[in-house]
């Protein structure tokens, strides 16, 4: 259990709003040990910042009574979380065995060539995020992309090019 003073506690140094908080809150309850809600938390916090900064590791350590660096090493390890800010949109290309072998990393090149930007980098109108990933996890369907949090399969350039145009 969660009490109200060390929420309290909390609401100047994480700059989150107070729905986001009570969300975190409720979802510390749910665990014997609030920890068991860092990644959840985490997720909620970049949804609404936009990135898990080092300014914002401390309040949520905070939040969770952990130290800073304990709520970074979740945020490194994990591809979905991000350290600074990214694209309004990820596209994250698979560069696995399965992928490469059916042409993965060529379509990678051909999204950085389209995109004007490296995998790592987001395009200078900060509309997308461009990376790789070690393993997206649908083999069958490769070469595959995740935008945002959809799946697709079965890409050539071509096609893959087509599906980023359509972002917003």
């Amino acid at each position: 259990m969660v009490s109200a003073a060390a929420a309290d506690k909390d609401v100047s140094i994480l700059p989150i709003s107070e729905e986001t908080r009570a969300r975190i809150v409720a979802e510390m309850e749910k665990f014997p040990s609030k920890r068991g809600a860092l990644l959840g938390a985490l997720r909620m916090v970049q949804a609404e910042l936009g990135c898990i900064a080092p300014e914002t590791a401390r309040g949520v350590a905070a939040l969770f009574d952990i130290r800073p660096v304990e709520v970074m090493e979740v945020v490194h390890f994990y591809t979905m979380l991000y350290d600074r800010p990214h694209g309004r949109h990820q596209v994250f290309v698979c560069t696995n065995l399965s992928c490469s072998l059916r042409g993965g990393r060529s379509l990678l090149r051909a999204l950085e060539e389209h995109l004007g930007v490296h995998a790592g980098e987001t395009t200078a109108d900060g509309r997308i995020h461009l990376g790789h990933e070690e393993c997206l996890g649908a083999c069958a369907g490769a070469p595959m992309m995740r935008v945002d949090e959809a799946y697709h399969e079965g890409l050539d350039a071509e096609s893959a090019r087509q599906i980023l145009d359509g972002l917003d």
